[in-house]
């Protein structure tokens, strides 16, 4: 049980700013849970047209901030890193609420645990927090694709 900060995270996931939503894992747990953090502030993009006037981050980015934060468990799960060969892909989602928004300034705590692991189809429970409330929560599947193999 260990965190991660920024550089090691990057390790393991593709994306770059402005599309990487995972910024500090507090804990991860291997065949478990993790724990991470995305910082949200008022210089992201989207906050420009969502809403100008009165800033929410959009649902679908807190979902994907929930779908990398399992991508990090998935790999730390199998205990390897990427290396351009295999690429984690969000394939589902099921039971899905948005609770509360998510403004500027707030933290999101995004807690992941493994529900199924089945060859290479990952099911996860997902809950993102805001200090005491939970802003959005669903079960996430994702599944790992051999890039090698499909070329």
């Amino acid at each position: 049980m260990s965190g991660m900060d920024i550089n090691e995270i990057m390790e393991y996931l593709p994306h770059r700013y402005p599309f990487l939503m995972v910024d500090r894992v507090l804990e991860v747990t291997p065949g478990k849970s993790i724990v991470a953090i995305k910082n949200v502030s008022r210089n992201e993009e989207y906050f420009q047209g969502h809403f100008p006037h009165h800033p929410v981050m959009p649902g679908v980015l807190i979902i994907e901030s929930l779908a990398q934060a399992a991508a990090l468990l998935s790999f730390k799960t199998e205990g390897i890193k990427p290396d351009g060969k295999i690429m984690t892909y969000f394939v589902g989602i099921d039971q899905a609420r948005f609770r509360n928004p998510v403004f500027p300034g707030d933290q999101l705590r995004l807690e992941v645990s493994l529900l199924r692991h089945s060859y290479k189809i990952w099911k996860f429970s997902a809950k993102a927090w805001v200090e005491d409330r939970v802003a959005a929560e669903a079960q996430l599947m994702c599944a790992e694709k051999n890039l090698v193999e499909s070329a």
